[in-house]
């Protein structure tokens, strides 16, 4: 596939239920290549993102492609493209591992046995094992392996550390690592697990209310944003030449989330690199705040 064509593209998709919109006017484009995270609060519209991206879920607006083709008219070319693996983590628990594996072997044209039986030989999982008597954490990793055995060019992983310990959590994540770092496999994954998602992603998209925040790479993401500590009397007003994302005060202190293009020599504030999360939590905040304060009109007008 060429690298001019985006691993997954979305152009004003959306998903009615009923009177509910589960995701609206959602438009994001992923380079190919990449190990993409996606996040953002319960709603947002994540899973309904990822499930309509496989083909799932239909739309009931707007498009979304993967590797330019579409999930609902190209269906057979997409899956053999396309591994998903849902939060629920769909397995057979009256199956054997080595009998889901055989399953998987039957359905995928592409399917790579010998990895599939490497990975969870590595994990220490046994094949005559029943699916239903391992933990949350194997069943997580037998389903994961099967996702990978596909090789597919995209990969869509609904919260998959949900649930799971921190050693469960270690491990999958470093089978997952292992198995796309050759860079040919896409990877989006959804997640809460905001520190975990730092060390393995290098891009982030951040979905809220269903309007994508942030779609860009990670480093330069943490790069162009800085958190800014002043006092409330020697710091008034924020520096020239940044751009104010959240906004938090005291009595004594003041702190300002910013997205910067040159250093900030203000010397009324003191300059610290926040983290990944510092950054997630200060954009959902205050899209949260801008969602509130429009429901709270739109009560009011209605009201009048």
């Amino acid at each position: 596939m060429s690298e001019a064509v985006a691993a997954l593209e979305t152009i004003g998709l959306g998903k009615r239920y009923g009177r509910r919109w589960g995701l609206r006017d959602c438009s994001v484009r992923l380079p190919a290549g990449r190990i993409a995270a996606l996040v953002g609060p319960n709603g947002a519209g994540k899973s309904t993102l990822l499930r309509m991206a496989a083909g799932i879920t239909r739309p009931s607006a707007g498009e979304v492609t993967v590797f330019g083709r579409s999930p609902q008219r190209q269906t057979v070319e997409v899956l053999r493209e396309l591994g998903y693996l849902d939060q629920e983590r769909p397995l057979y628990r009256a199956f054997r591992v080595k009998e889901m594996l055989r399953f998987g072997e039957r359905l995928n044209p592409n399917w790579d046995a010998v990895a599939a039986h490497g990975y969870l030989s590595e994990l220490g999982i046994p094949g005559d094992s029943k699916v239903g008597k391992l933990s949350i954490g194997q069943q997580a990793q037998v389903a994961m392996a099967m996702c990978l055995a596909k090789r597919p060019a995209l990969l869509l992983l609904d919260e998959p550390l949900a649930a799971l310990d921190p050693v469960a959590r270690e491990g999958l994540m470093h089978l997952l690592l292992g198995s796309v770092a050759d860079g040919h496999t896409t990877v989006l994954l959804s997640s809460h697990a905001i520190a975990d998602l730092a060390t393995v992603c290098d891009y982030i998209i951040i979905l809220s209310a269903s309007r994508v925040l942030i779609a860009d790479d990670l480093d330069y993401v943490l790069a162009s944003h800085r958190l800014l500590v002043g006092s409330t009397e020697g710091a008034s007003q924020a520096p020239a030449g940044v751009v104010v994302v959240a906004r938090t005060s005291s009595e004594r202190q003041i702190e300002l989330l910013v997205r910067v293009e040159q250093p900030v020599t203000d010397p009324s504030w003191q300059v610290v690199e926040p983290t990944l999360e510092e950054i997630v939590l200060a954009y959902l905040r205050e899209q949260s705040a801008v969602t509130d304060a429009r429901v709270g009109e739109s009560v009011e007008g209605q009201q009048r």
